[in-house]
C-alpha cells in the first residue's frame, strides 16, 4: 500500500505581504482592479482567507496607503538656524511626491488614509509642526497640510499625456483624439487654448513639471503666512 502523499502546509498569509501584493496589482491595473476576491485568486485562497487582514475593500485600501506611506523618507530635521521653514518644507513635499510618482495608479486613496498608519502620522507631524513654527495658526496648518498632500496626489494624478491604465496603442488613440479635438477649436476665440495645446497632451519633462508644481505649493504657503 502506497504512503499517503505528503502536502506541504501553506504558509500561513501575512498582512504586509497582503499589502505589497494589492499595492502591486493596482500598480499594474490601477485600483478597480483591487479587491478582495481578486487578491484572495492571485493568493490562491479563499476571500474569507482575506478577511482575517482586512474587513473589507476600504480597509485593504487603507493598507496600500499604508504601504505607499512607508516608502516617504523624510529629510533630517533642520539644525537649529540652519534651513528657513519655507525650505524645509520644499524638502518634505519633495520626499513625499517622490513616494507618489512610483503608484501614479493608486495615488487617490492616499490622502484620506494619511492618520491611519505610523508613517502618514510622521509626515502629518512633521508638515503641521514646521507650518506651525512657521506661525500658522493651529487651524490654518491642518488646512494648509492637507491642502498641500491632496496637491501631491493631483500632480500625479493628472500628469499631462499619462495615463498608465492603457496600453501604448490605446494611450496613442487617446491622445489623437484629444489633439483632434483641441484642433477644431475656433482659433479666434481660443488661440492661448490653441497655442499651449501640446501641452496639454503630454509632458515636455516629468522633473520640471513636478519640480514647478512644489514650487508653486510653497510660494503658495508662503504667500498664506499670517502677517
Amino acid at each position: 500500500m502506497p504512503a499517503p502523499r505528503q502536502t506541504k502546509p501553506r504558509e500561513r498569509l501575512k498582512r504586509d505581504d497582503l499589502a505589497a501584493g494589492a499595492l502591486a496589482l493596482a500598480d499594474r491595473e490601477g485600483l478597480e482592479a483591487v479587491t478582495i476576491r481578486r487578491l484572495a485568486a492571485d493568493n490562491m485562497v479563499t476571500p474569507m482567507a482575506l478577511y482575517w487582514h482586512f474587513s473589507d475593500k476600504d480597509a485593504l485600501f487603507d493598507a496600500i496607503a499604508e504601504r505607499i506611506y512607508a516608502e516617504i523618507t523624510l529629510p533630517a530635521l533642520p539644525e537649529a538656524g540652519g534651513l528657513a521653514w519655507h525650505e524645509d518644507l520644499h524638502a518634505v513635499l519633495t520626499a513625499a511626491l517622490d513616494a507618489l510618482r512610483a503608484h501614479p495608479l493608486a495615488v487617490m486613496i492616499v490622502a484620506p488614509a494619511i492618520m491611519k498608519s505610523e508613517a502618514g502620522l510622521e509626515l502629518a507631524e512633521r508638515t503641521i509642526g514646521l507650518l506651525r513654527a512657521a506661525g500658522f495658526s493651529a487651524a490654518s496648518a491642518a488646512q494648509t497640510g492637507m491642502f498641500l498632500l491632496c496637491s501631491l496626489v493631483n500632480l500625479v494624478d493628472i500628469e499631462p499625456g499619462s495615463d498608465r491604465r492603457l496600453d501604448s496603442d490605446t494611450q496613442a488613440a487617446h491622445l489623437r483624439s484629444k489633439r483632434a479635438q483641441l484642433e477644431s477649436l475656433d482659433p479666434k476665440r481660443f488661440a492661448s487654448v490653441l497655442e499651449t495645446a501640446e501641452f496639454f497632451l503630454f509632458c515636455p519633462s516629468e522633473d520640471e513639471y513636478f519640480s514647478r508644481g512644489i514650487d508653486f505649493l510653497v510660494a503658495g504657503a508662503q504667500g498664506t503666512l499670517p502677517a
